[in-house]
């Protein structure tokens, strides 16, 4: 493709394409596990891509069976220092950063090759968003819902933290790239300023966590960590992910406020994920049913890609394709009225 503006209207045409707002998969984590999978360590759900790359591709199959028009990367939690303390060599680690795109890629392409062949679906040709979590997930201590990374944690030392992933995700050629569960400014400020430092051509989003409803995990306002993204041309969407549904629709509201990007939101399923015990602690938990009504009304209060995050299935992301896809926008009801 050439230039950065044919890049960047990748995911405005999905969106387009989509009717006005697109579906983002739900947890994958979460649809390992029901596989059977055993993620409780460090590296999470990237352990597949050492021990069980199949699976992973069959998880992916299953959201884009669901209606997903973007695939998330098993890249999450895959990072260069956490394959090496593992015993890998650089270069094995570097080896499954690509493969978490190369099998998003391959199952995306697989499946829609087989689309193509029937005639009237119902399917937009989705994209592959190569999944750099937040240092806080790295060190899977919570870190990511509070944002206290400590005095000794600089912004040089977070871009130095991400740098090589990000050139190696870029290089294995995902659609996107997704920066996920950014809990403060500093770490914002970071992925911004590498996407500049790399040139980086292909479209990004940011998401922050929250716990509250209404700032950072850190404690700073949305609008400080907003104002540092909005300088950026290399940033086409943020939003929130990880977060209880309940808190989302006045996150929308106030991101309209404070940014002409688009807005992707994808929250887990309600409960609360306590890391220093590593497991969902019981809360407020809403069904796919509930899911699907706060959609709609993130849809209608302007987000454009929807999706969800830990604890949700291929169920959820089913259901949320086929109420957004079948229901219009209220502001265009009231145009056509």
């Amino acid at each position: 493709m050439g230039g950065e503006k044919t890049h960047a209207l990748l995911l405005e045409d999905l969106i387009e394409n989509a009717g006005g707002c697109a579906v983002v998969d739900g947890g994958f984590a979460t649809q390992l596990e029901k596989h059977g999978a055993s993620i409780n360590d460090p590296l999470w759900s990237a352990l597949c891509l050492i021990k069980d790359p199949d699976l992973i591709k069959r998880v992916h199959l299953e959201y884009l069976e669901a209606g997903a028009d973007i695939l998330v990367t098993s890249s999450y939690q895959a990072t260069l220092a956490g394959f090496q303390s593992r015993g890998l060599s650089i270069e094995e680690a570097e080896s499954l950063l690509e493969k978490s795109v190369k099998i998003a890629v391959e199952a995306r392409d697989k499946f829609w090759v087989a689309k193509k062949r029937n005639s009237g679906h119902n399917y937009n040709g989705a994209l592959v968003a190569a999944s750099i979590g937040s240092y806080g997930a790295y060190l899977a201590d919570g870190s990511e819902y509070s944002g206290n990374y400590g005095v000794k944690v600089t912004l040089e030392k977070l871009k130095d933290f991400h740098r090589r992933r990000l050139q190696v995700l870029v290089e294995a050629g995902p659609d996107l790239l997704a920066f996920e569960t950014i809990p403060n400014k500093l770490e914002a400020q970071a992925c911004v300023e590498l996407l500049e430092e790399e040139n980086i051509q292909i479209p990004s989003w940011i998401c922050f966590s929250c716990v509250d409803g209404e700032s950072a995990p850190s404690g700073e306002s949305f609008k400080e960590c907003l104002d540092v993204i909005n300088k950026s041309n290399k940033v086409s969407a943020v939003g929130i992910n990880c977060a209880p549904p309940h808190f989302i629709l006045s996150l929308i509201q106030r991101f309209k406020e404070l940014t002409d990007k688009a807005i992707v939101v994808y929250p887990n399923s309600g409960e609360i994920w306590d890391g220093t015990v590593k497991k969902w602690l019981p809360s407020k938990c809403f069904d796919d049913e509930k899911f699907v009504q706060f959609a709609l009304k993130w849809r209608d209060a302007g987000a454009k890609l929807i999706g969800g995050c830990c604890r949700t299935t291929p169920s959820t992301v089913q259901s949320i394709s086929k109420a957004l896809k079948a229901r219009k926008p209220v502001s265009n009801i009231r145009q056509i009225a």
